[in-house]
């Protein structure tokens, strides 16, 4: 193998394909990066197991080739290459990389190709279009929920179900709900429902560009995995097997208070009683209180701490219903204002004992359920 590519290049494309690098492995060619010749691009693949990602970066080759280069040391490396051009030659016999630029000249010990696992073929015929920018948005306004505990690992994903022309995306850690719907550009010929796991999404919205482009979701016919393929870069998860718990039945059907809140001004309450409420079980009490023709109404956000103190804070709000006390995990409140674009928000309570609702106002494409915390005293 004997190609050149620019340091720009090489190191976006290293910096896609790292975090799919297996940190402690026992097969050693896990903590290589592939690089491969591929139809006159360079190819840079990483994989896990459960996670892997595809590069191509374009190149000039005068000799095709492939091997598998420490992941770490290399992208350190290329990263601190001042040079424009980065000359990459191997030798087969040794399987060492020699890396020239400028004046910098390197000899990378690497694993023969042949030992990477094999990569998935894509069937590009057989695929869900979604657009980058919507799917963006659905990864950040769901993924938050999913869990963190191994012990139940279906609610470690996402479940994703399509039918027709819709896509809804659905995460739940037992404390928590969030649903965010969206159009596809065409309606798909058969319904799917796969669950997805949280991290592999997450690592997609953070390697997607913001660009308005289409991105080819692929569920190859039981492989147990999905591929999301764009114009030069492919990831490939595990999916998780498993029934997703029915989350139809945790929204609830009917309320008794509806608050209507500035986005930010929630937010900025809520996290002011975080500093406070994070040194105890993470608790923050909503008062709300209707107002009247002289006033509005009042929401009261309070944290408090034995150690360190304790924090109130008053935000206008617009209420219909009966006033009400409640309480709820702070920072699973702050983290769903987090994703919210809308300037207004709705939460939507029955009784102090049942889950709050949490909805953009204007806007009924996303909704998330939170489980009250008990009052105490």
């Amino acid at each position: 193998m004997k190609v050149t590519v620019l340091q720009e290049n090489l190191a976006h494309g290293l910096n896609i394909v790292s975090r799919a690098v297996s940190p402690r492995s026992t097969l050693p060619v896990l903590s290589n990066v592939l690089v491969a010749t591929d139809e006159g691009r360079l190819r840079l693949s990483t994989t896990n197991l459960e996670l892997g990602i595809t590069c191509w970066i374009g190149a000039k080759i005068e000799e095709d080739g492939s091997t598998t280069v420490p992941a770490r040391t290399f992208t350190e490396l290329v990263s601190t290459l001042s040079d424009q051009q980065v000359e990459m030659t191997l030798s087969v016999r040794t399987q060492t990389l020699n890396v020239h630029s400028g004046a910098s000249n390197t000899d990378l010990k690497c694993i023969d190709s042949q030992e990477f696992p094999p990569l998935p073929p894509v069937d590009t015929a057989d695929g869900i279009s979604l657009k980058v920018t919507d799917l963006k948005e659905m990864i950040r306004q769901v993924a938050f929920a999913a869990s963190a505990d191994e012990a139940r690992p279906i609610l470690t994903g996402v479940l994703v179900n399509v039918s027709g022309d819709q896509i809804t995306m659905a995460a739940a850690d037992g404390f928590r709900l969030s649903v965010r719907k969206a159009e596809l550009a065409s309606p798909v010929s058969r319904p799917i429902s796969v669950v997805i796991p949280a991290r592999a999404l997450n690592e997609l919205a953070r390697i997607i560009s913001d660009k308005d482009e289409t991105l080819t979701m692929h569920l190859p016919t039981g492989r147990g995995q999905v591929i999301f393929r764009l114009n030069d870069i492919e990831l490939v998860s595990q999916l998780i097997e498993g029934t997703f718990p029915d989350y139809e039945q945790i929204i609830p059907r009917s309320r008794k208070t509806r608050t209507v809140v500035a986005t930010s001004a929630f937010l900025k309450a809520c996290k002011q009683a975080e500093i406070f409420a994070r040194e105890g079980s993470n608790i923050a009490r909503i008062k709300i209180q209707a107002g009247d023709e002289m006033q509005p109404g009042l929401v009261e956000i309070s944290g408090q701490s034995e150690e360190t103190g304790s924090n109130q804070t008053s935000v206008d709000a617009s209420i219909e219903g009966d006033p009400i006390l409640i309480a709820f995990n702070v920072r699973f409140l702050r983290e769903v204002l987090d994703v919210i674009t809308a300037p207004n928000v709705a939460l939507e309570t029955t009784q102090d004992t049942s889950p709050g609702v949490v909805r953009p106002v204007g806007e009924d494409d996303f909704v998330h359920v939170i489980m009250p915390m008990h009052l105490g005293n």
